[in-house]
């Protein structure tokens, strides 16, 4: 991995206007990966986006923790069954 792919948790907690307990909290649970860099907690460019989606569902829905780790989880799920589906519509069309 790159470094210069990696920011400082602390820059997107400036940015972001968000505590570094928020972001502790986050990786806890597994909703964030954090990478030490020299004693830097860091959070890879790829999870920004989903990082934001987290603030927002947390200050602008009221959403708590658990409510977001089930959100993403069932989203997860989703997304497999729509993969699922798909492929099971592609082996019926061998049949038609």
């Amino acid at each position: 991995m790159i470094q210069e792919d990696l920011i400082p948790t602390q820059t997107l907690c400036s940015y972001y206007n968000i505590e570094i307990s928020f972001v502790d909290d986050l990786h806890k649970m597994g909703l964030i990966q954090v990478k030490i860099i020299e004693q830097t907690p860091c959070i890879h460019q790829d999870q920004i986006t989903h990082l934001e989606k987290i603030i927002r569902l947390y200050h602008e829905l009221n959403v708590n923790l658990e409510g977001i780790d089930i959100v993403f989880n069932l989203l997860e799920k989703e997304r497999e069954l729509r993969h699922e589906l798909t492929a099971l519509k592609n082996r019926l069309r061998l049949y038609e």
